[in-house]
C-alpha cells in the first residue's frame, strides 16, 4: 500500500481557477468585438468582397473591470465606417454590476479605504476615492428623485419628526448641519419615509420650509405629530397643519426631567414618572387622562418634598403635551407616545455616517442620510404592517 499523500494548495487552485475564468471572459468579449466589426464591415478580417463597407485598421487596447477581474479588450479600429459596440458603453471602464456593487458597499457603510481593499482582492485592482465619488453622483440622481416623489400613500394620520445633526466642512471650519426627517403611518397602517431635508438648525424657518415641502408633495390627513419638544417645530407644525395634535415623546420628556435630577435619585424619579403614564384605563380615555393628571400632581409634590423643585416645575409645565396620545385608539398608544420609530432610524444613520466623519458639504450629508433611509425602509420594513388602523376613526383627537 502506498504511503504517498497528495497535498492540495487551495490558494494556488483558486488563483488558477480565477485566472482561467478571467481569460475566458476576456477571450469571449474580444470575440464578440470582432464579430461586431465583421457585421459593420460586412466582411471578415482580410476578406475581400463586393459588399464590404469598410476596412480594419488595427485595434486599440482598453481595460475593463468585470466581476471576474480586469480584462484587456482589443477594440477594432475601422476606416470607412464608425465602430460603435453594443457590448460596452463608450468610455465605460467597469461593468454595471461592478459599479452597482461599489455603490451598494459605500451606502451600506463600508469605508472608502475598505472598498479599495475589497476591490483589489476581488478584481485585482483598486478603485480610487474619486471613482467612488463619481459613481455616487449617479446614485444620488435616483435618490433625489425618490426624495422629491409625490406622496401617494393617501392620508397619513400619524407623523413622526426629528432632526439629526452631522458634521460638515464650511469654508475651512467645521460646523453642525441638521437633517430633518419625517416618517408617516398611512391609513392602511404601513410606515413610509415621507422626506428628509437639510436645515441649518432646528429653528422655525427650517421646520416651516420642511413642513410646507411635505404638504406640497401630498402630505395630508395629519392627526398627530410625534416628536421631541422643539419650539421651532411646534410653531411651524401649528401653522402648516393646524388640525393636527402634538404628542411629545415621553422618553425625551423623562430625559429632560433627569437633566435636573441627581444621579443618585435617578431610578426613583424614573419609577415616579413612568407611573404617570401607567394610569391606563383603556376603556375610558378621558378618565384615563384625568388619572394621569392627578398622578402628575402627586409626583410634582413628591419631587418638591425631595428638594427637586426644577424637576417638579418641568413635570407641571410639560405633562399635558405628553398625554395627547390618550385621545387616540388604545391599541396605538405604545407606538404613538414615543418617537422610537424614528430614533431607531437615527441610530442606523449615525452608524453609517460615523464611518464618514465629516462631510464636505450639506448636500453630501443629506444624500447619504436619504440613501440609508431608503435602504432601511425598502428592506427592513418591507410589506410588514406597523399597526392595525381598523380602530382609527376621524373622531379621535378630542380633548
Amino acid at each position: 500500500m502506498s504511503n504517498k499523500i497528495i497535498q492540495l494548495n487551495e490558494d494556488a487552485i483558486k488563483g488558477e481557477l480565477k485566472e482561467l475564468v478571467r481569460n475566458s471572459v476576456e477571450e469571449t468579449l474580444n470575440n464578440l468585438l470582432d464579430q461586431e466589426a465583421n457585421e459593420l464591415t460586412q466582411a471578415a478580417k482580410y476578406e475581400r468582397t463586393q459588399v464590404r463597407q469598410g476596412y480594419r485598421s488595427g485595434h486599440y487596447s482598453r481595460n475593463l473591470t468585470t466581476t471576474s477581474g480586469d480584462v484587456t479588450l482589443k477594440v477594432p479600429k475601422l476606416k470607412g465606417v464608425p465602430f460603435e459596440t453594443a457590448i460596452i458603453e463608450r468610455y465605460r471602464r467597469r461593468e454595471s454590476s461592478v459599479e452597482e456593487a461599489l455603490i451598494e458597499m459605500y451606502l451600506a457603510g463600508v469605508s472608502v479605504r475598505r472598498i479599495e481593499d475589497i476591490t483589489e482582492a476581488l478584481w485585482g485592482s483598486k478603485v480610487s476615492p474619486s471613482t467612488i465619488s463619481e459613481l455616487n453622483k449617479k446614485a444620488y440622481v435616483h435618490i433625489e428623485e425618490w426624495r422629491n416623489r409625490p406622496l401617494h400613500g393617501g392620508r397619513y394620520p400619524y407623523v413622526y419628526v426629528d432632526g439629526i445633526y452631522l458634521r460638515r466642512n464650511w469654508g475651512g471650519e467645521y460646523e453642525n448641519v441638521s437633517i430633518l426627517v419625517a416618517i408617516g403611518v398611512n391609513e392602511d397602517g404601513y410606515r413610509e419615509v415621507l422626506g428628509a431635508s437639510e436645515g441649518m438648525k432646528e429653528d422655525t424657518a427650517s421646520w416651516m420650509e420642511f413642513f410646507k415641502w411635505l404638504k406640497g408633495r401630498g402630505l395630508d390627513g395629519v392627526k398627530l405629530i410625534i416628536g421631541d419638544k422643539c419650539l421651532g417645530m411646534l410653531g411651524a407644525a401649528n401653522e402648516v397643519f393646524p388640525d393636527a395634535k402634538y404628542q411629545r415623546c415621553t422618553v425625551h420628556f423623562y430625559r429632560n426631567v433627569f437633566s435636573v435630577v441627581p444621579r443618585s435619585k435617578g431610578k426613583l424619579v424614573a419609577k415616579m414618572l413612568k407611573a404617570i403614564h401607567a394610569q391606563e384605563n383603556k376603556e375610558a380615555a378621558r378618565e384615563n387622562k384625568e388619572a394621569a393628571r392627578e398622578k402628575a400632581k402627586q409626583v410634582a409634590q413628591t419631587l418638591r418634598e425631595m428638594k427637586l423643585k426644577e424637576a417638579a416645575a418641568k413635570v407641571e409645565a410639560s405633562i399635558e403635551e405628553t398625554l395627547t396620545y390618550m385621545g387616540f385608539p388604545s391599541e396605538h398608544w405604545i407606538k404613538i407616545r414615543t418617537n422610537n420609530v424614528i430614533e431607531r432610524l437615527n441610530r442606523e444613520i449615525r452608524r453609517r455616517t460615523r464611518v464618514v466623519g465629516t462631510f464636505p458639504d450639506g448636500n453630501s450629508a443629506l444624500m447619504l442620510v436619504c440613501a440609508r433611509l431608503r435602504h432601511v425602509a425598502g428592506t427592513q420594513w418591507g410589506s410588514k404592517k406597523y399597526m392595525s388602523m381598523k380602530h382609527f376613526e376621524p373622531t379621535y383627537c378630542e380633548e
